[in-house]
């Protein structure tokens, strides 16, 4: 029978660091403050056909990566399930630096929701940080490449070579990747435009789709460089779009559907929950002191 003294000296665990650390990890005493989202529009917007609102899904979604942290929602707007009522009466504790994170659900810079998840933050007096939207991020683009390619628009999987010809006459030889939000947001959309184009093997521009005109130009720009099969792709949660389905028959060209309740960007928002609180401090390692003392003959102190 083998000794038990001689067994090897139990490891440390060693927390991974730099590029290779879990992006999703932060430092344990932090603790586990509450993370609100605030849904863009109004709860009757925010409802889908089902009758789910997409907060209520957003959380489902979200809760899959951070099962130990109270998920809560609100909307900017509207006199139901508001982001004020989110942020009332959230543990506050001496023990962690905050009682909560606001994950803003948009996609790029939105000056509106902006304004209004700060008054509902002020309002509130809650003791929180507010992060940034879920984009630009290169998870964006690939919900958006999802979202085309189960209407049919392009290919599920993605640019094989260097072709770039549809495989039939109903599927889009150019992407505009619609944007709300202002400059800002359009300025986002350009950074998922050019990894959705990298994904795609196709044109891919951005544009405001709060601006008809503007929206115009860029699908004649398609059409001048030889696109005939044009698409709108919402790079939005959904509520805060305007309507679009006339605008599109207007300009000639395909709607495809908006970004809605999606995996990718419950894993964007719990990345973004962890980001604000990695961003207060690093944790310190131990002293040698601190350190459990070793066990195994080897390590036997001297006689």
């Amino acid at each position: 029978m083998r000794n038990s003294d001689r067994l090897p000296p139990r490891e440390l665990p060693k927390r991974r660091s730099g590029r290779h650390r879990n992006p999703l990890s932060f430092d344990s005493w932090f603790g586990t403050p509450a993370l609100i989202m605030a849904v863009p529009g109004t709860a009757e917007r925010a409802q889908g056909v089902d009758g789910e609102s997409a907060g209520a899904r957003m959380a489902e979604l979200v809760r899959a990566y951070r099962p130990e942290v109270t998920i809560r929602y609100g909307h900017t707007e509207g006199g139901e399930q508001t982001l004020a009522e989110a942020l009332t009466d959230l543990e506050d504790s001496h023990e962690r630096p905050l009682a909560g994170v606001v994950v803003p659900l948009v996609t790029a810079p939105h000056a509106g929701v902006s304004a209004a998840v700060d008054e509902a933050v002020s309002r509130s007096g809650a003791n929180v940080r507010v992060t940034e939207g879920l984009g630009p991020h290169p998870m964006l683009a690939e919900a958006l490449h999802l979202r085309l390619a189960e209407a049919g628009y392009v290919r599920a999987d993605r640019m094989r070579l260097i072709s770039v010809v549809a495989r039939n006459t109903t599927m889009a030889d150019g992407v505009v990747v619609g944007a709300v939000g202002g400059e800002g947001a359009v300025g986002a959309a350009g950074v998922t435009a050019v990894l959705l184009a990298a994904r795609l093997g196709l044109t891919v521009l951005p544009a405001d789709l709060e601006d008809e005109a503007s929206v115009g130009q860029v699908v004649e720009q398609l059409r001048q460089g030889g696109c005939r099969r044009p698409v709108i792709a919402p790079s939005a949660l959904g509520p805060e779009l305007p309507e679009l389905e006339a605008m599109a028959v207007r300009l000639g060209t395909e709607l495809g559907a908006p970004l809605g309740p999606d995996g990718l960007l419950g894993k964007i928002a719990a990345l973004r929950y962890a980001e604000v609180l990695n961003s207060l401090g690093v944790e310190q390692p131990p002293t040698v002191d601190e350190l459990p003392a070793p066990v195994g003959s080897r390590h036997r102190p001297e006689s």
